[in-house]
């Protein structure tokens, strides 16, 4: 164990520039948020929830406005009443798509629980709800070597028919590279030049509060997250956000409510507090989630692993990969992070098959909101090579304390 901890001390020696780089965001984005606070007048009775149809709720209204505020829009939706993630997403697509439009994925293929929005995969039942199976077009644009946006394809494939392009900051379940917001900015400008109509629409998810800017802030006209990822601070239990221009953020919360209600209806269930608060937190707890990514990849570059992002890349999202080329150190470090998880810490973690997926998936995550990747958790498709994706991390030294103990486990095997 002493000689684990050296590693880890020498290694936070060497990583001094890039953490002070973290701390400088996380102040940035700290003071943006505040300000958003400030300048709304958020108050304790903004916190108190309506009941019943949810009407006339100034929580939920200052709610909306600060989150608008913080991504520069003009207009946010940010409920409880999404259920995941990909809800909120297929929202914003069905409820600015419609029969006959088109929609692109600039960035290859979405990952699989989006294929399923799409209509891509599925069962007859999905594929018929979904929005191929009501009449919307589809196509990608390639990556090149499944690593890199192909800008010159781009700028081909998009014309006065295309509705809408998916554009997906996180990697998924694969080993290219996340969108950086440079990246993001570069294919808004062409997808522009190209169609001034076209809306871009951004999957935010893991991405908020990585850099100082957001893709709202770069040319994104619609983006979208989770509120148990980085947005949440840790401590929201449930729901998404919505945040772009006035009209694409209301025609989403059409399709979450109904027509005739849109954003002036739903109950919040008193959420709200939680709400205000897991925004407030979440620049500090993003900046611990990324310094425990960065400690990652230096650690695995040291003792012979393959690490994506590397330690001195810049960082667009929280997620880690590892190569571990063998099925038994992803085996081990899933199962290190679950048995230092402060929920279900004794529960051991076996590859099992998963619905949508080909191969066994092995998950390690003990978290207090069931699902949430902004706390620490790790994950892999049992498949070569063997790559685990790590994520999150409530405070930087839980990230220190099981990277330490995978350490340790590792020359014992």
């Amino acid at each position: 164990m002493e000689a684990s901890r050296e590693i880890i001390k020498q290694a936070e020696k060497e990583l001094r520039e890039q953490f002070d780089i973290i701390d400088e965001i996380r102040d940035y984005n700290q003071e943006k948020v505040l300000n958003a606070f400030i300048d709304n007048k958020v108050a304790p009775e903004h916190f108190y929830t309506v009941s019943g149809y949810g009407h006339d709720d100034l929580g939920r209204e200052v709610l909306d406005k600060v989150f608008a505020q913080v991504f520069n829009t003009e207009k946010a939706l940010v409920r409880i009443h999404f259920a995941s993630g990909t809800h909120t997403l297929a929202c914003a697509l069905f409820g600015n798509l419609k029969y006959g439009d088109k929609l692109l994925s600039v960035a290859g293929t979405p990952y699989d629980t989006m294929q399923e929005v799409i209509g891509t995969m599925g069962d007859e039942e999905t594929k018929r709800a979904s929005l191929i199976g009501n009449g919307v077009l589809y196509d990608e644009v390639q990556l090149i070597n499944g690593m890199d946006i192909d800008f010159d394809r781009l700028e081909q494939m998009v014309d006065e028919t295309t509705t809408m392009v998916l554009i997906q900051r996180s990697k998924g379940y694969s080993t290219r590279k996340s969108l950086t917001i440079e990246t993001i900015e570069k294919i808004c400008k062409i997808v522009k030049s190209k169609n001034p109509e076209c809306i871009c629409f951004v999957d935010n998810c893991y991405g908020e509060f990585v850099d100082t800017k957001e893709p709202t802030e770069v040319g994104a006209d619609l983006m979208a997250g989770s509120l148990i990822k980085n947005a949440g601070g840790g401590i929201v239990e449930a729901g998404g956000y919505i945040a772009g221009k006035e009209l694409y953020v209301e025609r989403s919360a059409i399709r979450l409510t109904a027509p005739g209600i849109g954003s002036e209806g739903g109950a919040m269930f008193n959420q709200h507090r939680l709400m205000f608060q897991g925004l407030f937190m979440a620049p500090s707890v993003v900046a611990d989630a990324v310094k425990g990514a960065v400690l990652a990849s230096k650690i695995f570059d040291k003792i012979g692993y393959d690490s994506s992002p590397k330690y001195y890349e810049k960082r667009t999202d929280i997620i880690q990969n590892i190569t571990f080329g063998a099925p038994e150190p992803l085996e081990q470090f899933c199962r290190t992070i679950q048995s230092l998880s402060p929920v279900n810490g004794y529960v051991t973690p076996i590859p099992e098959y998963i619905p949508g997926y080909e191969d066994q998936v092995i998950m390690a995550g003990g978290t207090f909101i069931e699902g949430s990747t902004i706390e620490l958790s790790a994950d892999g498709p049992m498949r070569a090579p063997y790559v685990a994706y790590m994520q999150g991390g409530l405070n930087y030294s839980h990230v220190k304390i099981a990277l330490t103990k995978f350490l340790n486990n590792l020359s014992d095997m």
